[in-house]
């Protein structure tokens, strides 16, 4: 990569330039974390020699001490080797459905989202709005956003599901217990167009006026593109950038990740029949429920993890979930 980033001739392709940078630079962190962990171990073991050798003072606590912030490194670093599949290291584009539940779950929908911005922010990823349809009243209807950043799809994919909500609601005068449903989708950005084939004739493009975020030219200009895959009747649309060739560009790739998922999903059913079990991931198998009334309590019925502070996991705390999907996950693929 450092050969290919010292020629003049990389930069001419400005897209290929910043995926090679942005990849590289990654790379070393993770070569020098490593390194540094190397020397932290020999710092240590001449400690722990030291202690052995001592004729007086003990260099017992200073040499615990050490031990345990290896340790901590070391856990860290194992996390990663969860992340193994082929596009965990891939951009994310994620989706929000609200589902039943009215405005409720309209306002579920918008939590959700905000949920996944805090925890986005937490790792460093850089998130854009591609689409947003808000509620009436409040909340939104569906929202769908790109999260850039390495093992955004890894760490993500384990939010895919339908997140169950109980509480009292703000939208009831009588301030009821309303249970509401949101589901979120979690698609790998495909890196190379090859992955999924897209015929022209199975397309209906469609063009309107963008609702979206800022920029002179919204709602002035049909600037927003609709994508009809007619085989599947999948929908995907994009409002967010002024132009209509990139709004399209952002959609196709969309689209392609959504049958990306279609043909995987297949796959994967398929397997499930050979081994004779099989559940659908239907609307009513949530994935994770959060009560918030008449106690406090945040379960994921998938790993059985709990935690009685749900707000600290609405503010972005989500490490300790997805680190328990990902070790379920990975006990399952060798299954």
């Amino acid at each position: 990569m450092e050969i290919e980033l010292s020629s003049p001739d990389l930069w001419t392709n400005q897209s290929r330039a910043r995926e090679v940078s942005t990849r590289h630079g990654a790379l070393k962190d993770e070569l020098e974390e490593w390194e540094s962990l190397r020397r932290a171990v020999a710092d240590t073991l001449e400690l722990a020699q030291a202690d052995q050798d001592d004729q007086g003072v003990s260099l017992r606590l200073e040499l615990e001490q050490a031990y345990q912030k290896l340790l901590k490194r070391l856990e860290g670093l194992e996390f990663r080797k969860l992340l193994a599949d082929k596009y965990d290291e891939a951009n994310a584009l994620v989706a929000f459905h609200a589902g039943a539940g009215g405005t409720d779950a309209q306002d579920w929908t918008e939590m959700l989202r905000r949920m996944i911005l805090r925890f986005c922010d937490r790792q460093g990823f850089q998130v854009e709005v591609l689409d947003e349809s808000r509620g009436q009243e409040a909340g939104l209807k569906s929202s769908l956003l790109k999260v850039t950043g390495r093992w955004a799809y890894g760490y993500l994919k384990c939010e895919a599901g339908v997140h169950r909500l109980v509480r009292l609601s703000p939208f009831d005068a009588a301030k009821m217990r309303h249970t509401s449903f949101a589901l979120v989708e979690v698609l790998p950005e495909l890196p190379e167009v090859d992955e999924v084939e897209l015929d022209d004739k199975d397309l209906r493009i469609d063009t309107f006026l963008s609702r979206g975020h800022g920029g002179q030219s919204v709602n002035t200009t049909y600037s927003a593109v609709r994508v009809v895959h007619l085989p599947t009747g999948i929908t995907v649309s994009c409002q967010n950038e002024r132009s209509q060739t990139q709004n399209k560009a952002q959609a196709l790739k969309y689209l392609q990740a959504k049958l990306w998922q279609l043909e995987w999903g297949k796959q994967q059913v398929e397997k499930q029949k050979l081994r004779g079990e099989f559940k659908s991931a239907a609307w009513g198998n949530q994935a994770r429920s959060y009560v918030l009334h008449p106690y406090k309590l945040v379960k994921d019925h998938r790993t059985g993890l709990e935690t009685q502070d749900p707000e600290a996991l609405l503010e972005g705390d989500l490490k300790p979930f997805i680190e328990a999907r990902l070790k379920q996950l990975a006990v399952n693929s060798k299954q």
